[in-house]
């Protein structure tokens, strides 16, 4: 059963969060885990997983944002892309209770054209790892983005545990979905 948390204090990502046990070094949550919290964003392209946007120069910065780092003990990168296709879907479930209605594109939600998620998957030795940030504020950005409170979504806290609620349900479906079928012959 994965585990979460989500964080009251802020901490700023700077890609270091993306590392085998993180969250269990820093909020003892082991095994399949996940972890909510804001914070400033700030990436050079050259220290971006994302090779297609280090290729393009495109660093990340914003200067507020709600993260989420999501580790599965399971280092199989496609099925870690599909648990990322997975909970931004469930953030974008989320979304619509505000009647905010993204657009998906690959590993990225935008609102009418404007950047409002970051996201990157990758794996470590051990393990599976996502990072997803969604703006809250975007002054000074260096792409056209959009944030959760010029959306009119302000209790950020209570977003990100039905968001971290949600996928702890599906997965936990998931595994009964699995042990409920009997095998084809």
């Amino acid at each position: 059963m994965l585990k979460f948390a989500v964080v009251k204090q802020d901490i700023d990502y700077d890609g270091n969060q993306l590392r085998s046990h993180w969250v269990y070094d820093k909020f003892d949550l082991l095994g399949d885990a996940a972890v909510a919290f804001c914070g400033m964003a700030m990436l050079s392209a050259e220290e971006l997983v994302d090779l297609g946007d280090a290729r393009d120069k495109e660093g990340i910065y914003s200067p507020y944002m709600l993260h989420f780092i999501i580790e599965h003990f399971d280092p199989d990168l496609e099925k870690t892309i599909y648990r990322q296709r997975l909970f931004l879907h469930l953030v974008m479930e989320e979304l619509g209770r505000f009647e905010i209605y993204p657009q998906r594109i690959g590993d990225r939600l935008y609102v009418k054209q404007a950047k409002l998620t970051v996201s990157t998957a990758s794996l470590t030795v051990v393990s599976g790892i996502i990072h997803l940030g969604l703006n809250i504020r975007t002054e000074d950005t260096p792409v056209k983005a959009v944030g959760l409170e010029e959306l009119g979504l302000h209790d950020i806290p209570a977003f990100a545990e039905r968001v971290l609620v949600a996928y702890q349900r599906e997965l936990e479906s998931i595994t009964d979905a699995r042990a409920k079928v009997r095998p084809l012959a």
